[in-house]
Parts: C-alpha cells; sequence; structure tokens
C-alpha cells in the first residue's frame, strides 16, 4: 500500500493532523488527582500518563503492544568524507539488527518492544545533495510510505530509529533549512570524526544549503533535497502514527531531524512526541528546543538505533503502571482525596 502516493497527500496528511482526546485526557486528570499521593509528587510521571491517555483514548493507557522500527539509508555525501565509517557499515549494521546482535535488539527485549528494521535501498545511496536533490520526488515519496507502512494497526507506542553511515549530515542540514542557522551551528561529530572531518561537515552543509536556497520551503522538498530515505521514513512513519493517535518516542538527533522539516511546517506534529533522550550531538539539545520537548532522559549516549528512545520507554512504563495500579483515597480508605 502506497500510504503517500503524492506529493499533495503528503501536504494534506500533515495539515490535518488529529488531536487528543480531551475526554480521556480529562479522566486521567482527575484520577491522577485521586490516587494515594500529594497531587504533581510523582513529576513527570504523571504528565506522561496523562499524556498517553489522551493519545490512547482511554482514562488508563497500556502498552500492550510496542514497537521500535529502524530504518536504514545510504548517503551519496559520504564521499567527501563526512564520517569515520565507510557506507558498507549500514548494511553489515543491518545484518546485526536482524541477527540479534546490536544495542537495539538488547534495549528493545528489556523495554518489552518488538522491533522492525527496514532497509531502503541500501545499494543505492542519495545523490550528492551539494549538485543537486538528495532524491527524486517518486523517491522520497516511496520512503515516507516506508516509514508509514510500519506504523500497523494496534500499535500503543511507536520508537523511531535509524542507521545510515553518514547521515548527521543530512540530519545537520534539514535542521538548519527548517530553523536557520549555518552548518557550524548543527555540526557534530557523528561517530567520532576529527577536527579536519567536522570542518568538512560544515562545509557539505553550508553548500547543500546554498545549492537548494531557492528550492520552495516546503516539508516534502526540505526532505527530499537534502534529507535521507531513512530520514524521510522516520518522517513518513511520525506522520502516519499522528493519524492513528499513536504516541511516538523520538531518539537522538537524526530522528528530530526527521521531524524538523515537518514542524517547520506544521509545530503541531510534535503533540503526539516525547524526546527520549538528548544526546551528545552538538546540535540536539538546540533542536529539542525548536522542537518545544523536553527529553526524559540524559544519559551522555550517541549511538542511535533508537537506543536512547527505547531505555526511555521503560521510564513511559513505570508511569502507565504507577497511574493504573495505584489506589485511590477512596479505595485504600486513606483520607486526602478530592
Amino acid at each position: 500500500m502506497t500510504f503517500f502516493p503524492t506529493i499533495q497527500s503528503f501536504d494534506d496528511a500533515l495539515a490535518s493532523l488529529p488531536s487528543a482526546d480531551m475526554r480521556a485526557t480529562a479522566a486521567a486528570t482527575w484520577r491522577q488527582a485521586q490516587l494515594t499521593k500529594p497531587e504533581g509528587s510523582l513529576g513527570r510521571l504523571e504528565e506522561i500518563a496523562i499524556f498517553f491517555a489522551g493519545w490512547q483514548a482511554r482514562e488508563r493507557p497500556a502498552i500492550e503492544r510496542g514497537r521500535v522500527a529502524i530504518f536504514a539509508g545510504n548517503h551519496g555525501i559520504t564521499d567527501h568524507g563526512v564520517s569515520a565509517f565507510p557506507p558498507e557499515v549500514t548494511i553489515e549494521m543491518v545484518r546485526n539488527f536482524e541477527r540479534g546482535g546490536a544495542a537495539i535488539n538488547a534495549l528493545s527485549t528489556a523495554a518489552g518492544l518488538e522491533l522492525t528494521v527496514v532497509p531502503l535501498a541500501l545499494d543505492r545511496p542519495t545523490a550528492d545533495f551539494t549538485t543537486g536533490p538528495a532524491m527524486s520526488e517518486t523517491e522520497c515519496l516511496e520512503a515516507l510510505s516506508a516509514g508509514a507502512a510500519a506504523v500497523e494497526d494496534g500499535l500503543d507506542l511507536l520508537v523511531v530509529g535509524e542507521m545510515g553511515i553518514g547521515n548527521t549530515t543530512p540530519a545537520a542540514a534539514l535542521t538548519a533549512r527548517s530553523f536557520g542557522g549555518t552548518g557550524r551551528y548543527w555540526v557534530g561529530t557523528g561517530t567520532g570524526i576529527d577536527f579536519e572531518g567536522l570542518a568538512r561537515k560544515v562545509r557539505v552543509v553550508d553548500a547543500g544549503l546554498a545549492r537548494h536556497a531557492g528550492a520552495p520551503n516546503t516539508a516534502f522538498e526540505t526532505l527530499r533535497r537534502l534529507g535521507g530515505r531513512e530520514i524521510a521514513a522516520i518522517a513518513g512513519a511520525v506522520l502516519a502514527a499522528r493519524l492513528k493517535r499513536v504516541p511516538v518516542i523520538l531518539d537522538g538527533f537524526i530522528t528530530c531531524a526527521a521531524v524538523a522539516p515537518l514542524a517547520a511546517a506544521n509545530a503541531a506534529i510534535t503533540e503526539h512526541c516525547l524526546a527520549g533522550h538528548c544526546s551528545m550531538e552538538q546540535g540536539h539539545h538546540a533542536l529539542l528546543d525548536r522542537l518545544r520537548l523536553e527529553p526524559l532522559l540524559r544519559l551522555s549516549m550517541r549511538l542511535g538505533e533508537g537506543s536512547g528512545a527505547a531505555v526511555a520507554a521503560q521510564i513511559v512504563r513505570s508511569a502507565l503502571a504507577a497511574h493504573a495500579g495505584m489506589a485511590t483515597f477512596a479505595e485504600a480508605g486513606v483520607s486526602g482525596g478530592q
């Protein structure tokens, strides 16, 4: 099934975002006030429970089926020496995911989440965005639809992750075009390049921004010109999750950068999203501010793969367990209820 067969279908979906269920939100808020604790004493755990209640449209939300979706793609701009690793590593890591040997395999199992891996034309890297668009219109629509296809009916939670050697460079370019700033502001060391490599990344991002400065400043055009297949797929998955009212936990800089063009067009896109963590990548903190998201964790992580978001999912499970499992003042026979 092609979820976004045309650019107009993508634009229309982004312009018509459903909202959370206010009745469920109100019911969950009332329940929190009745639980045997001082009001607000569980801090963000209370907010998370109410957030999930609104998007799941039930007073006591739960994660009966949660999914980590990892999207993988390769990038033509790696020819500029912007990564410490060759593109072949993307293929090798996808095999590692499929065999169960990566960090995200262990972390998704620990969080009680199923894992799906979606490789996207790994033998066909995107084009060099310093000389033209990274993807054709058709390629970008296909990537968006591949992401949307990962959001199956019946999911209670979606965690998005990525794998793509060199993809912090297009992520920085996407963020700069969406929210302003130069390559120097948004570019970080990624998987660990040296000072010269960092300077090359800055030049590549600035060259890409200059090359596409006259292009339409729409979410679709930004994604296709400066993004990558796995990044567009994440954008498609986040948008599809919103249409189905499935809460999303974003991972690091790259997954947040995938949402940046959407947020620049419609800031409400992040209302069904939580930021799992703030990574060590230079621009992630500033990007979270632009997306109006406060990270659940700060663990100095910079792996990608959805790893930080998977760890944050355990915080979410704790929040929902307390919300559903605690007794009310009336049930416990404790004075203090409203």
